[in-house]
């Protein structure tokens, strides 16, 4: 942490790897906290926009968890965490001994198990802290975090996670168990997203006007949380991303290999799995994930707003 961080506010001295559109949101909250944040990514534009915010822009992970009491990782899965960790330029020997890893990648909880083990065994804490709420509550501090690991990691943890969460779920108390939450959230979300964009292009195949199938689905018993989010978009005909189709890609394909380790059946998730993989396979891995009701639509011949004719 540089010197001239250590000072600033009453807060810690936090590191932030990863500032994407939730990382940045978190890194914000953090600073308007009081925290002293330093922070990487490998894109030079989010590192300019979070130093532009009053951060410090460190030159790599190492960098900007030297002197961190805590280190927040908000990288994308299992194989970039351990890589903030033990790769070249890895935070695990240069954290100082105590501090606390806050790990938010959505990962299958054996890998977090492994993770843990491995960094707990240098002296370091590890907090398994899966997020959910996007960008804009990562901005706000109101994001909802899933988090399990020792009373120790989450007592030195809890003034990060008091700046980025309006609810934090105290799942355990070994690293992995947040994890397996997340996996169920995950589940569940990545099916009603497809069965969301199902309907709503089942309802265009029908001439049907969207915006009053919103309105009535919305106010009946076949709503979701996810219905209501993300058929917002494809009423707009905006599919510039929330959370990308690739998120659900990887999501539902660790609950599959979850499943099939213990013999579980999850042919709802796997569906859905199918579903977003055609999506993604189409060309629109990185669009937002209500684009799977576009792929519907292509599939059909049915019109949906935005869409030339």
């Amino acid at each position: 942490m540089p010197e001239q961080q250590a000072g600033r506010g009453n807060g810690l001295p936090v590191a932030i790897i990863g500032l994407g559109s939730m990382g940045l949101g978190m890194g914000l909250s953090l600073m308007r906290a009081g925290h002293s944040v330093s922070g990487f990514d490998l894109n030079a534009t989010a590192l300019a926009q979070f130093a532009a915010a009053g951060g410090y822009a460190a030159s790599s992970p190492a960098e900007a968890a030297k002197g961190a009491t805590i280190v927040v990782s908000v990288v994308v899965n299992a194989a970039q965490t351990e890589d903030v960790l033990f790769g070249a330029g890895g935070v695990a020997e240069i954290m100082p001994a105590g501090a606390v890893f806050i790990s938010c990648a959505t990962m299958d909880p054996a890998i977090v198990r492994g993770l843990a083990a491995r960094l707990e065994a240098t002296g370091r804490h590890y907090l398994d802290a899966p997020i959910s709420g996007g960008a804009q509550k990562a901005s706000a501090g109101a994001l909802i975090i899933l988090a399990s690991g020792s009373a120790e990691a989450f007592a030195l943890a809890r003034p990060a996670l008091d700046a980025m969460a309006a609810n934090l779920y105290e799942l355990g108390d070994a690293p992995g168990q947040g994890a397996a939450f997340k996996m169920i959230n995950q589940l569940l979300a990545g099916v009603h997203i497809a069965v969301a964009s199902e309907a709503m292009a089942f309802a265009a195949k029908q001439g049907l006007d969207l915006a009053r199938v919103y309105q009535v689905i919305t106010a009946s018993a076949g709503n979701s949380w996810m219905f209501e989010n993300r058929m917002k978009k494809v009423l707009a005909g905006d599919y510039s991303p929330n959370s990308a189709v690739e998120i659900f890609v990887k999501d539902l394909g660790i609950v599959q290999d979850m499943a099939r380790a213990q013999r579980y059946p999850v042919p709802m998730a796997a569906a859905a799995l199918q579903m977003f993989l055609a999506t993604a396979g189409s060309g629109m891995g990185r669009d937002d994930d209500s684009s799977v009701a576009r792929l519907y639509a292509a599939l059909s011949g049915a019109q949906l707003p935005g869409q030339k004719g």
